[in-house]
């Protein structure tokens, strides 16, 4: 049986702003087993990035709340102080791949010495070995070693995002972050960075929390979906039955909005808009914009649990 790798339990994030404070991460658990895929998905502002940064804490300093258990091998990250947590945890255990990660390479700085700048620090390793390291990462996203003395801005987009990936592999993490690692790209080169992800996986067991909202993409790494909106998450259950058979209304409206090949289905939307996450609704969050809303939805519906960790946050399911 395989250990449970990443648990994350009523994690709360807070930012403080001028106009009050930003409920970014709200009461948010999930869980994923060694070598598996989260996908995290939901519309864009309903949290996903800061829940990625809370769980490897490259947070803003104007976070006023944070609180809740990360379990990661059955440690409890949130026991470690910051000196600890950079040494032990972040980039040697877990990496992380930022949203608009083309901006992450300095266009003026050669890409091997970009890269090995993890191993140099965290590991105090030569810069000849690092250097090693670095074309053997380039080569497992199917880039020439010969890049390492490119510059950034003679790379495409492509390119760019594979050798952000490869940085990430460089210190053989057991848990990646992959933050929209596809956005910005067309639809090629798309292809070719999940072809690229679905090899590592394959090839490494390492575990992945796959952040996105494009629901078709995500279905090709997934063994499991989280469904995110207004800072908490709405549904968890296994890709398999999540794909065939969504829960929370939300979920069935983004399944409703994907177009297929091999059926011939009417394309559905969500109407209004996400609640600001500066001031969210009291009750049910998506209750203004659902069309089964009824009395209950005035109240924070609880997770119903389906079987074992997976859940879903919606009243309907507590009439059954």
């Amino acid at each position: 049986m395989r250990k449970e790798h990443l648990s994350v339990k009523h994690l709360i994030m807070y930012y403080r702003t001028m106009r009050g404070e930003v409920r970014a991460v709200d009461d948010v658990s999930f869980s994923l087993l060694k070598g598996e895929t989260v996908a995290l998905i939901g519309e864009s502002g309903c949290g996903k990035s800061s829940l990625a940064k809370a769980i490897i804490r490259l947070m803003p300093r104007n976070v006023s709340i944070y609180k809740g258990i990360i379990l990661f091998n059955g440690i409890n990250l949130m026991d470690l102080d910051e000196e600890e947590f950079r040494r032990k945890i972040r980039w040697s255990k877990i990496t992380y791949v930022p949203q608009a990660a083309l901006n992450s390479l300095n266009p003026v700085i050669k890409v091997g010495e970009q890269m090995i700048e993890p191993l140099t620090i965290i590991y105090k390793m030569g810069k000849r070995e690092a250097l090693e390291k670095a074309a053997e990462a380039l080569r497992r996203v199917g880039i020439d070693e010969s890049f390492i003395d490119r510059y950034p801005f003679e790379l495409s987009g492509g390119m760019k995002q594979r050798i952000i990936i490869a940085t990430a592999l460089l210190t053989n993490p057991e848990l990646i972050i992959l933050d929209e690692p596809t956005s910005s790209l067309d639809t090629l080169t798309q292809a070719n960075i999940m072809n690229i992800l679905k090899s590592i996986k394959r090839e490494t067991g390492l575990s992945m929390i796959f952040i996105t909202h494009d629901i078709s993409l995500s279905s090709e790494l997934a063994d499991k979906v989280a469904v995110m909106y207004a800072g908490q998450i709405v549904e968890f259950d296994t890709a398999e039955r999540f794909y065939s058979n969504p829960k929370h209304p939300y979920s069935q409206k983004l399944m409703d909005s994907v177009p297929t090949l091999r059926t011939n289905k009417k394309l559905d939307f969500i109407p209004g808009s996400p609640p600001s996450l500066l001031n969210p609704p009291k009750g049910c969050r998506f209750a203004e914009r659902c069309q089964f809303a009824f009395n209950n939805c005035a109240e924070d519906p609880p997770a119903i649990y389906l079987d074992g960790d997976f859940y879903v946050k919606c009243w309907l399911y507590m009439r059954k």
